[in-house]
């Protein structure tokens, strides 16, 4: 929850708790990270927009460029975290890196997917699709479900 968040009326800002990091360096880390995944994957860049929640092209340009300067909201952070759950789950099922990042691209046969592309499932637009993609992997590796 950011500072802004927690103000009432007549009270200042609660300080922020030492050693966590700002939204501003979460924001940048996560960035960064996802333009990782985004070019293992192969994305283009329609498909990164949606992946991110469909912000403005010009805003998500400036996120590419100059990721250190973004303050992301609730929903794309939590977009980040969910994409990052994914990556790391694919790179332990599938320790080959070709055969984890052309994962997403491949038709499957699992119940969420229907045999469409675990992609077309997360380019849905929703973070419900996300969670969908990260339960099942999660629970191929024998996580929760």
């Amino acid at each position: 929850m950011s500072n802004a968040a927690r103000v009432l009326p007549n009270e200042r800002p609660l300080p922020r708790p030492a050693g966590e990091p700002s939204l501003t360096e979460m924001s940048a880390a996560g960035l960064r990270a996802f333009f990782k995944i985004a070019r293992d994957w192969d994305l283009s860049a329609d498909e990164q927009i949606v992946l991110l929640g469909s912000p403005g092209r010009s805003t998500f340009f400036k996120w590419k460029a100059e990721p250190q300067t973004a303050r992301l909201g609730r929903d794309t952070l939590e977009r980040l975290s969910l994409l990052l759950g994914i990556y790391k789950a694919l790179q332990i099922l599938l320790p080959q890196p070709s055969a984890a990042d052309t994962w997403i691209k491949r038709p499957n046969s699992a119940p969420p997917f229907g045999g469409r592309r675990a992609l077309d499932r997360m380019l849905a637009g929703n973070i419900s699709d996300l969670v969908a993609v990260r339960q099942y992997l999660d629970a191929m590796r024998g996580g929760w479900a």
